[in-house]
């Protein structure tokens, strides 16, 4: 059982409070008890700012004053997105069942299996995190659109975007590409945000995340009694979408028998929840994403031709950071004023330290400098980012500085010479190191530092 699942336990007798803990924090919930209804609720109201306190409860109210209707009703109030499971003897079941259709998760009959405990925590606990999510999609709904950046001064990244805000309004499918980090998901926001469905939902999910049936759920939910525990219908992610956009990031990692599931909703325009039989029209534009080369997917036969066809009726290419290294001080100084409130004295970076960035590298892209100047700002104690608060894996690689004679720029024969030869002492005279930075085989090397005057050329 996942250890994030967060369990209130509610019951007046002590003894069957441990039991239940027991099994439970057993499988690695984080389990609060309390002894009874009253109890319960006055911690509720005490953290009636945190909306997502507890996933699950589980009460017993037996012995308790009050009734499961009362307790229900609190509990849905102070705590929406939880999910409330009953435990009850066979005599108290009518009042429990007419709690579940109020909008109780489900209920147990005592003494209670252990194994049935475990199933019913779980599923519970997915429910609350489907609430959740569709909670922040509402709120995320509720607040202003502000444009998500792509902060770019490179030409290829400027002419995408004006693509981009053409594609938006054309309402087809897109399919992204690019390594992990250049910012695939942000596009596809700002491509939602510039069309018409901007004012609907925009939902997420990795294919990655999840194995197939679990996907199967997510993506297109599941009937009542479409298996054990399934106690009403439950709404994939398809249908959250409904009227706006859904992202499938990673697709590549979506396995062959669920490539023909979303093909067949794409091109149907609709779908069937598991375990029922009648289809639910959707209206969705998919916007689709891989940091894998999906051609070659293609032709391995690893993704779906017809599918892939269908996605990639538009086609969007991120280029990694290493390509569009003038875009690092850009990105740097947005960064700096997005994390200022960490640090508030920090206001700019050393060039030294802006030289250092601008060589790296960067294979996590965009998202590796932002961790990066993010623990910068954390560590800064001056007024500005240094070499010394920059992580010690970046490589220090010295810049070359154009020498001159006499104030004026050298000849391309002299500036060859002093290149050469700077080059050399940078690798502390390793000749083959040098031809291989130079791009000469070491004979070649061999002969211009003998044609130069080099005081011990290597041996040819």
């Amino acid at each position: 059982m996942a250890d994030s699942i967060r369990l209130l336990l509610v019951d007046r007798d002590k003894v069957a409070l441990q039991n239940l803990e027991h099994i439970l924090a057993k499988d690695g919930c984080c389990v609060t008890k309390v002894p009874g209804g009253a109890a319960a609720l006055k911690l509720l109201d005490a953290e009636a700012s945190n909306p997502c306190l507890f996933e699950v409860i589980l009460a017993d109210m037996g012995l308790d004053p009050l009734d499961e209707g009362h307790f229900l009703r609190q509990c849905l109030r102070l705590q929406p997105a939880t999910e409330l499971i009953f435990v009850s003897d066979k005599l108290s079941v009518p009042s429990v069942v007419d709690a579940i259709r109020k909008g109780a998760f489900h209920y147990l009959i005592k003494p209670v299996r252990p194994q049935e405990l475990r199933e019913t925590v779980l599923l519970a606990a997915e429910q609350s995190h489907h609430k959740q999510r569709q909670q922040g999609i509402r709120q995320e709904l509720a607040v202003p659109k502000v444009a998500l950046p792509l902060i770019t001064r490179n030409p290829a990244m400027l002419r995408l975007l004006e693509q981009a805000k053409r594609a938006a309004v054309m309402d087809l499918p897109v399919l992204i590409t690019g390594e992990t980090g250049t910012g695939k998901e942000i596009l596809a926001r700002i491509l939602h945000d510039a069309s018409p469905r901007a004012d609907r939902p925009f939902v997420a999910v990795n294919c990655g995340a999840f194995n197939e049936e679990l996907l199967a759920n997510e993506l297109f939910g599941h009937g009542r009694e479409a298996f054990t525990g399934a106690v009403r219908d439950r709404k994939g992610l398809v249908e959250t979408a409904h009227g706006g956009t859904l992202f499938l990031d990673e697709i590549t990692e979506m396995s062959p028998s669920m490539q023909v599931k979303l093909l067949r909703v794409i091109q149907e325009k609709e779908l069937r929840r598991l375990g029922v039989t009648v289809p639910v029209t959707v209206d969705v534009r998919f916007l689709a994403a891989t940091n894998r080369p999906i051609q070659q997917e293609v032709e391995a036969g690893r993704f779906r031709r017809d599918l892939y066809y269908r996605l990639n009726v538009i086609d969007f290419y991120l280029p990694p950071l290493v390509q569009r290294p003038g875009d690092i001080p850009l990105l740097v100084h947005h960064f700096l004023a997005k994390y200022a409130k960490i640090n508030e004295q920090v206001v700019g970076i050393s060039p030294l330290a802006l030289d250092r960035l601008s060589q790296h590298a960067f294979p996590g892209n965009v998202r590796e400098l932002e961790n990066i100047v993010q623990r910068a700002v954390a560590f800064a104690v001056g007024t500005e980012i240094t070499e010394n608060d920059l992580p010690d894996y970046l490589e220090r690689r010295p810049s070359y500085i154009f020498p001159r004679s006499d104030q004026q720029l050298l000849s391309l024969e002299e500036m060859e010479r002093h290149y050469i030869l700077w080059v050399c002492e940078q690798v502390d005279g390793n000749q083959t190191m040098a031809a291989k930075i130079l791009g000469l085989d070491r004979v070649s090397l061999w002969r211009r530092l003998k044609k130069i005057g080099a005081a011990h050329p290597p041996e040819a």
